[in-house]
């Protein structure tokens, strides 16, 4: 059984991204929680149709009133860091629903996907997101799903000793929670945080080893690898127009 201690949950000073720090007796984990949906962006490609690669060059191809609060890499990419499985990017698919049976993180079953537009998010897994019909500005899928209905995935193992710098998110409430480790874990112990911590029934694995994040309340900038899809949180500046 893990012990549990938060060590601070910090409020930011935009009421819509909350950071927490979760130190188990195994681990920590950075979570931030996203509240407000409509400021939450994928990115894959720039205007040169050139993959963005890093949470830096986001930032440089931002408008002079737009601020960038939270990234984190955002599901599994192929050679060429094209995405996987489904993935839409405002309002239009660039990659189609993957239901291939093969070997690997991502077809591990079942595996999911995540998506939301301005007033719903949506975990669920792939199977089970073919069938809603949702309407998404933005998806993205990946696998394994860590916790489904509540439940750890029964592919897990708790004594597995593949350990490996991971991330995820869940979801709660209409909120996401997105987690990411400071030291390497197992995919039980790493779902567990979400299951019984943070309490959410629904969360999807993003990536291992890779494992990047932007959370400035952290000082935590990771740049070491080059990533496919990415998720931001990008907000107008204070005094300036909502775009």
């Amino acid at each position: 059984m893990l012990f549990f201690v938060i060590l601070s949950a910090v409020s930011t000073t935009f009421a819509d991204v909350q950071y927490q720090q979760i130190k188990t007796e195994k681990n920590e984990v950075d979570v931030i929680k996203i509240e407000w949906l409509k400021d939450l962006t994928l990115w894959l490609d720039d205007v040169n149709a050139k993959p963005y690669h890093h949470f830096l060059a986001i930032q440089n191809s931002l408008k002079p009133c737009d601020k960038m609060h939270f990234a984190m890499n955002a599901g599994m990419y192929q050679a060429d860091f094209s995405p996987v499985g489904l993935y839409i990017e405002n309002s239009k698919q660039l990659n189609i629903l993957n239901e291939m049976q093969a070997f690997g993180n991502f077809y591990m079953q079942p595996n999911g996907v995540l998506a939301w537009n301005s007033q719903r998010a949506v975990i669920q897994t792939t199977t089970d997101y073919k069938k809603m019909n949702f309407k998404a500005k933005y998806a993205t899928q990946s696998g394994p799903m860590l916790v489904i209905d509540g439940k750890i995935n029964s592919q897990f193992s708790e004594s597995s000793d593949s350990l490996k710098i991971r991330n995820g998110v869940g979801l709660k409430n209409n909120e996401l929670y997105f987690m990411i480790s400071h030291h390497p874990i197992n995919f039980y112990d790493f779902a567990m945080i979400f299951k019984d911590q943070l309490k959410i029934k629904n969360a999807l694995y993003l990536d291992g080893s890779i494992s990047s994040a932007y959370i400035p309340q952290a000082q935590r900038d990771d740049q070491a690898f080059d990533l496919g899809p990415i998720i931001a949180y990008i907000e107008p500046k204070d005094g300036c127009q909502q775009r």
